[in-house]
């Protein structure tokens, strides 16, 4: 990415070739106010059109993306330089969610009736969950298409309007998906793109217009980005960065472990919020681990597997952690020679303290630290130790145990026998606790996310007698109250 002279523009370049792949505006403050005026127009729109028109439009969009996947997953490959086909798999997966949130919008955010009690039985009550209006995205340029639409397609699902900011490196897919959902709904501009650096984020996010804010990105850039909304109490739904744990228990498929492992840790350049970058090995199957992982590690390399470092400065960051493990721990695979710009080869490194940055700090590159644990308690326990809490990993044959491991262990997500599979599941919320963010997006809970619920309590008959909420009150009907209320709930249970 870089800025034109006169700074009202800025190039989207190929991280692989250093090549333009295109160049957009910078746009202002003035830009974006009047991008979410638009859109609080086409917000009353959206949401009047009902919940089966918006199905149907969201479901054609769904086909127009599907249909577009193959030149969309081109300018993911050219914006980010990862191969295509795991651009065309980001979008597949984009796709299953967008079709998931229309399908389902209506059961979960529709009207039901809610059951009331003996007290206020001559009432009847119901609950929804209304649009919000406009929600602000701000997305990461790792998954420049699954990451955002995870946002963007259950904001659309719910009945909101949607102004997005893509990641400066990725402006070209922000675009693009904004003129394919135009194909599909071209009366207003229910989703609209906004292009720039970081200030046209911040813009976005001080606007007291937009109702929500979501965000991807850094833990750090997470919180400049409240700050801004703090002002105008809009609320936000935050999924930060990881420093995801992967166990692998005496019982397990070690050779399966030790692929999905690397997949995990190497893919995307190892650029993967929910990626691994943490292993811990019983004792019992530390070895044969050890040897599978390396074998099959041998054979990837940056440039042909996997693509290149796509944020120049996140290099330094690899570097220096790559740089502490190998000094306080025993190299594996790569070292600080891994490091080509704009490439890093894989590198293991085993028996690197828990202090180390390469432990405690996200690396965001094709890098995995492993050690040797007595158990898979000390394991767990040893993942746990983290201020980050996006997402882990457990292999194991004993389903139980390894189900009761994934509940104890201190993330939003856990795969057990795979890895990242919780993020291809649509009715499976995502994000985060701790420096991981929170808030979740996917699922009904992520419908729920950019909807505000309403409660509705209608009085269907009076009763006799026990007018409560009246000044007309009588010593009589608090008594028979206190008397009913004492024989629902009075009696102790043991």
């Amino acid at each position: 990415m870089t800025v034109t002279s006169e700074s009202t523009t800025f190039d989207s370049t190929n991280p692989a070739t250093g090549e333009v792949v295109g160049s957009y505006p910078k746009q202002t403050a003035e830009e974006v106010r009047e991008a979410v005026g638009r859109a609080e127009e086409a917000a009353r729109w959206w949401a009047d059109l009902g919940w089966a028109e918006r199905r149907l439009r969201l479901l054609d969009f769904k086909a127009v993306l599907t249909r577009e996947a193959r030149s969309l997953a081109r300018l993911v490959h050219e914006e980010t330089g990862k191969p295509v086909g795991d651009a065309a798999l980001e979008i597949v997966l984009a796709v299953t969610h967008l079709d998931w949130a229309a399908r389902n919008a209506r059961k979960v955010l529709g009207p039901r009736r809610v059951r009331t009690d003996l007290v206020t039985l001559n009432m009847a009550a119901t609950l929804e969950y209304l649009p919000l209006g406009v929600v602000g995205v701000i997305g990461p340029w790792n998954y420049p298409v699954f990451t955002p639409m995870g946002s963007i397609g259950y904001a659309l699902a719910a009945g909101n309007a949607v102004v997005f900011k893509p990641s400066e490196y990725t402006p070209g897919v922000g675009v693009r998906l904004a003129e394919l959902f135009r194909e599909s709904v071209p009366e207003q501009p229910v989703f609209q793109t906004v292009t720039g650096l970081g200030e046209t984020g911040a813009h976005l996010a001080g606007d007291p217009r937009v109702k929500k804010i979501a965000f991807t990105g850094s833990t750090a850039t997470a919180k400049r980005v409240m700050a801004a909304c703090a002002e105008n109490l809009t609320p936000i739904v935050a999924e930060c960065g990881g420093k995801d744990a992967f166990i692998v228990d005496a019982d397990a498929d070690v050779a399966a472990a030790a692929d999905a492992c690397l997949w995990g840790a190497m893919s995307n350049a190892g650029q993967t919020c929910v990626g691994v970058e943490r292993v811990y090995v019983v004792d019992a199957v530390y070895e044969p681990f050890m040897k599978a992982l390396r074998e099959k590690a041998a054979g990837i390399k940056a440039g042909e597997q996997y693509g290149p470092i796509t944020m120049p400065g996140q290099l330094d960051v690899i570097k220096r952690h790559i740089d502490a493990a190998a000094k306080s721990g025993k190299v594996v695979l790569g070292g600080p020679e891994s490091v080509r710009a704009p490439y890093v080869d894989p590198v293991i490194v085993e028996d690197v303290p828990e202090d180390s940055p390469a432990v405690r700090e996200e690396t965001f590159g094709p890098t995995i630290t492993v050690r040797r644990t007595r158990d898979a308690q000390e394991a767990l326990e040893l993942a746990n130790a983290s201020s980050y809490g996006l997402a882990g990993t457990i292999f194991s044959r004993n389903a139980r145990r390894a189900t009761e491991l994934a509940r104890l262990m201190r993330s939003g997500m856990t795969a057990i026998n795979s890895v990242i599979s919780f993020a291809a599941i649509p009715a499976l919320p995502f994000g985060g606790v701790g420096d991981s963010g929170f808030g979740r997006i996917h699922g009904a809970d992520g419908l729920r996310e950019f909807a505000r619920p309403k409660a509705i309590s209608r009085q269907r008959f009076a009763v006799p007698g026990m007018n409560l909420t009246s000044f007309t009150r009588g010593e009589a009907e608090m008594e028979r109250l206190l008397k009913l209320v004492t024989f629902i709930h009075g009696r102790r249970k043991r």
